[in-house]
């Protein structure tokens, strides 16, 4: 069987990236372009200034790629760029992008929704996954349970009503005074504190979850406590966060009667969610948490979600557009 060499673009927040994959497990390039020193000063993503950076990225990003993968545009194929969710300004340059090389190149064109890729990144970690498997889904703007029942068959279980889990992360380091981006350095923090702060949980009949009621009592207590101690709330957020989680994948697994777990997302990097869900591994259950360096954004796991739509069937048209707030499925 021929392999299927696949270009991936990812541009749905402040990376620009592009990558080759073979086979969609094999990375032979991965280039990163991070804006994160821009927008710190911002305290956060400036969508205008994240597109003006990707324009200027996005050629010298590709042909660094190439280059690295040590193959031509012609060995390419299949173009597989982001098309959401994530920032309309942003999306638009990679998918743009992406469609000038497939009509250039006269090579099969398809978008890919970025969750999915957050998925496929175990992929490349763990050359022996297979489907099905419950994922938790964890970044900047998901927290999701995802009954992953094929390579592009998935049921959503459970999600966020409110904040997702990054975004939660973040508010509290801006509310404790470290900054953007805020989950590394919650991280980082908590692991001079211990965790002494009680802190509430929402609890639903269903598999969702809330993060808006932990994040306001954290607010309250640093706010009202003179002189608290800031190792500590971030501790005593980040155990109470990781509970809730813990408590609806379990549940989750068990309604699906599955024995597998596994993690995507930026937060799926956070240090003490990694180590308590390895502890699961204690239960008989397999626990598979994406290498570091694919847990944020990056175009390998687009390119190889990407791979396994082409093989399914998938392809687009150039008329794709952005979808901003595309949902899995």
């Amino acid at each position: 069987m021929k392999d299927i060499i696949t270009l991936g673009i990812e541009s749905s927040c402040d990376e620009t990236s592009v990558s080759v994959v073979k086979n969609g497990r094999e990375v032979l390039s991965n280039i990163i372009d991070t804006q994160i020193a821009i927008h710190e000063k911002y305290g956060g993503v400036v969508p205008e200034i994240a597109s003006r950076n990707h324009i200027e990225a996005i050629s010298r990003v590709t042909k660094k790629a190439i280059e690295e993968a040590n193959i031509t545009f012609d060995d390419i194929d299949v173009i597989t760029p982001t098309y959401g969710p994530g920032l309309v300004g942003a999306l638009l340059v990679g998918l743009s992008y992406g469609k000038a090389l497939s009509f250039a190149l006269n090579k099969p064109f398809v978008g890919v929704n970025h969750i999915e890729g957050h998925i496929a990144a175990n992929y490349i970690t763990y050359k022996q996954l297979k489907p099905p498997f419950l994922c938790l889904l964890i970044s900047g703007g998901n927290t999701q349970l995802v009954h992953v029942k094929d390579y592009t068959d998935f049921e959503i279980l459970g999600k966020t009503r409110d904040d997702a889990i990054g975004e939660a992360f973040d508010k509290i380091a801006r509310v404790v005074g470290l900054g953007y981006p805020g989950g590394p350095k919650v991280d980082k923090l908590a692991k001079e504190g211990n965790p002494s702060y009680e802190l509430p949980k929402t609890h639903f009949d269903n598999l969702d979850f809330s993060f808006s009621g932990i994040k306001t009592a954290v607010i309250n207590l640093n706010h009202n406590t003179p002189n608290i101690n800031k190792a500590d709330l971030c501790a005593s957020f980040q155990k109470t966060v990781t509970e809730v989680l813990i408590e609806n994948t379990l549940e989750a697994l068990k309604q699906i009667n599955l024995d597998t777990i596994v993690l995507g997302g930026g937060v799926s990097s956070n240090s003490y969610i990694r180590e308590q869900f390895l502890k699961l591994e204690k239960q008989g259950i397999k626990i598979y948490t994406p290498d570091i360096k694919l847990c944020t954004d990056n175009a390998a796991m687009i390119a190889s979600a990407g791979y396994y739509n082409f093989i399914s069937g998938k392809t687009d048209d150039l008329s794709l557009n952005a979808i901003p707030n595309l949902k899995l499925n």
